[in-house]
């Protein structure tokens, strides 16, 4: 597979063309990567932070505010779980329980929790338990 990668002027619109012999799921993925926002506007001891959102690891809501975790930070975002989710969800995360949204980048493996739920644990060694309405939709991504 050839790769061309060509810089525009500033003024330029930016613009990306696949050619594919076939439009696979992989392919779909990448593109929708390519739709997701860089970053994220959220607030941590009365600051204002914009944080990548490759660099978050999940989002959950606890007592009505959303919190947003990276490897060693936790910050606080203004929006809802659901609107995150919305801004989320062309990339590489996905709702895991009604309160939680997790990277699927960060995941070491996955494994049985009982009950029909599964659990993941993440690369900073927290464990993420996915709800069992939600295991479905994560045997599909990962092609279980």
């Amino acid at each position: 597979m050839e790769v061309i990668l060509k810089e525009v002027e500033k003024e330029a619109e930016e613009r990306v063309t696949v050619e594919v012999k076939k439009v696979t799921t992989k392919i779909l993925r990448a593109i929708e990567m390519m739709k997701q926002p860089d970053d994220l506007t959220l607030y941590q001891d009365n600051k204002v932070f914009l944080i990548a959102t490759s660099d978050i690891f999940y989002v959950e809501t606890v007592d009505l505010k959303t919190y947003v975790y990276t490897e060693d930070q936790v910050y606080l975002s203004k929006s809802r779980l659901y609107e995150i989710e919305k801004i989320l969800d062309k990339g590489d995360f996905i709702r895991i329980s009604k309160q939680q949204i997790v990277n699927l980048q960060v995941i070491e493996n996955i494994s049985p929790a009982g009950a029909g739920r599964f659990q993941a644990q993440l690369s900073n060694e927290e464990i993420a338990i996915i709800s069992r309405q939600y295991v479905p939709r994560l045997k599909e991504v990962y092609g279980i």
